[in-house]
């Protein structure tokens, strides 16, 4: 009775996935015997990206097994990859420091995968330690030390009588996205490296050498696992820069952005390469068909639309659902304690706006919202600065009108970053003002979120902001778009010494640390960025977030002036 329960469950979700994505049927019933199916001679790859620990969201992992074994049964061969950013952004990497996404993913069986940038948040060495523990291998063509590439540049698979290369490729936006302090030795020398620099041509051709030599090996398709996306911030290493400069890639797996974008462009030599995008935390999933006659006949996703996720409303029981479980007990008591209670919704999100095919629009990285208000409050009031700092890329979700558990502060803030307290000039906070506002109308995680000041942003002023290779602040050349700054009402005086707290990654680590590399640093870890946030909430807030942070656009602390129409 069970086994026919699960087929007509199973029956349904195909007809589920049918409906909210595409023509092609994931599931199939599966036969009672225990007898390996027999092969079709096809291939199926299966594809994730930026789950940040996400895995009982979206589709969750154990509707993935699901698939996979579906596809299986079928007689499809399947293989998984991951593209990147998966061990960082809930609890069960931030508690674990990576480990747990990594038993996760030994258990889900994945066959390669890729570091993004957020596989660094830890350190070089962590990293180096959760590949080691890693039951299948991390590819990347061009991260480097001392010159010499860390990681297998690609690897080739034999499936269903085919070679199929998987080749890895990180975004050098690393750089300015993770703790500089990683990436030098003991002394401060530079050691590891991302292929960055000369405008993308060292990339370009650390991707051309491992196509070529997969190539050269017999692969017969060549898939780009990639981390790189489609910000303006990332040229000239994003997807389209790496493919319009290279030849001999059939497929790239993107990620980085967090976009689900499916295009078709043209290589350096005009052929045509499909670039795949699966979003954020397992929204959806991608796949590439493989024919045994035909070739790459499809390659898209899958999308889960629904507000509860799969795994949840379909209840899958199976391998991976069973360690999930056992990962979620282990952290169940801790994570369930609550800290507060909040009467307003605090958003990353615009309240209103949604893109063209209804998803809400991200606000955090490119204005002011009631979040970014209250996490630089809590800075500002938990050190004693006269301006408090909160960088808008490290506010990662909203938190819901209700109780405020520890986990919902560690979905917030789960990098870890200390706040650090510092004496600096009005000069510095202007830099770094500017910095943050170099890509609006765009993103930038280094968007900067303020208390005890205000600001406007002229975006009819063209960003006259410089960076080096590696994407760190060089300096402003000409006109500034941030003006009219005050702090507690009085105009900032670029001569004046202010005391600025923020995220040490901002302030000593990250892009724009250069600014500040002559302050006087009073503390260098107040407390960690969540145990500030919690210490807000009971200490100085009793326990409740209440009206004054009901606005979602926030109390008007950044004033952005729009480019006069065209």
């Amino acid at each position: 009775m069970r086994k026919t329960a699960k087929k007509l469950l199973v029956l349904f979700f195909s007809l589920i996935i049918l409906f909210v994505s595409t023509s092609q049927t994931v599931f199939a019933e599966t036969a009672d015997s225990a007898e390996e199916p027999e092969k079709n001679g096809d291939v199926y790859i299966l594809f994730t990206s930026d789950i940040h620990a996400g895995i009982e969201k979206g589709f969750g992992l154990a509707s993935l097994w699901e698939i996979r074994e579906s596809l299986e049964a079928q007689g499809y061969t399947v293989l998984l990859v991951d593209d990147g950013d998966a061990v960082q952004g809930e609890a069960l990497t931030t508690l674990t420091k990576g480990e747990g996404m990594i038993d996760v993913m030994n258990a889900m069986g994945y066959d390669a995968a890729i570091p993004g940038n957020h596989e660094f948040d830890y350190g070089v060495d962590r990293l180096m330690y959760l590949a080691e523990i890693a039951e299948y291998p991390y590819l990347s063509c061009n991260i480097t030390k001392d010159g010499e590439l860390v990681f297998e540049p690609y690897k080739i698979f034999d499936a269903a009588g085919m070679k199929i290369a998987f080749i890895g490729i990180t975004t050098p936006t690393t750089f300015s996205s993770t703790s500089q302090d990683t990436f030098h030795d003991e002394d401060g020398n530079l050691i590891y490296g991302f292929c960055q620099g000369e405008d993308g041509a060292l990339l370009y051709e650390a991707v051309q050498q491992a196509v070529d030599a997969a190539r050269a090996e017999g692969a017969d398709y060549v898939y780009a696992i990639a981390h790189l996306g489609n910000e303006l911030q990332c040229e000239p290493y994003t997807y389209a820069d790496v493919i319009a400069n290279t030849i001999g890639i059939d497929v790239m797996l993107d990620g980085h952005s967090h976009d689900t974008d499916q295009i078709v462009m043209k290589n350096k030599d005009g052929q045509d390469v499909v670039r795949s995008a699966v979003g954020t935390k397992l929204e959806c999933i991608g796949y590439s068909h493989i024919s045994a006659e035909e070739g790459i006949t499809e390659t898209g996703i899958w999308r889960w639309e629904n507000p509860v996720p799969a795994s949840e409303l379909f209840g899958f029981d199976n391998e991976i659902s069973k360690v999930i479980a056992e990962k979620d007990a282990e952290m169940e008591d801790l994570l369930t304690t609550v800290i507060g209670f909040s009467e307003v919704r605090l958003t990353i999100y615009d309240p209103e706006a949604v893109t063209d095919d209804g998803r809400p629009i991200r606000m955090v990285r490119r204005a002011e919202t009631n979040f970014g208000d209250f996490l630089s409050d809590a800075v500002r009031m938990e050190t004693g600065a006269d301006i408090g700092l909160m960088n808008g890329g490290g506010i990662r979700v909203n938190v819901e009108p209700g109780e405020i558990t520890y986990k919902n502060v560690l979905d917030v803030l789960p990098f870890g970053n200390g706040i650090c307290l510092m004496e600096v000039t009005g000069q510095q906070i202007l830099d770094l003002l500017e910095w943050g506002a170099k890509d609006l109308p765009g993103e930038s995680g280094g968007f900067q979120h303020v208390s005890g000041m205000t600001f406007e942003i002229d975006l009819s002023v063209e960003s006259t902001c410089t960076m080096d290779d590696t994407g760190d602040f060089t300096g402003v050349t000409g006109d500034r778009r941030v003006k009219n700054a005050k702090v507690n009402g009085e105009p900032l005086d670029p001569e004046k010494i202010y005391t600025l707290a923020g995220s040490d990654h901002t302030l000593l680590h990250g892009s724009a640390s250069v600014i500040f590399k002559d302050a006087l640093i009073i503390e260098e870890s107040v407390k960690l960025d969540s145990q500030c946030m919690i210490d807000y909430i009971e200490d100085t807030l009793g326990g409740v977030i209440g009206a004054q942070y009901e606005d979602p656009y926030g109390e008007g602390r950044i004033l952005i002036i729009e480019a006069p129409s065209p």
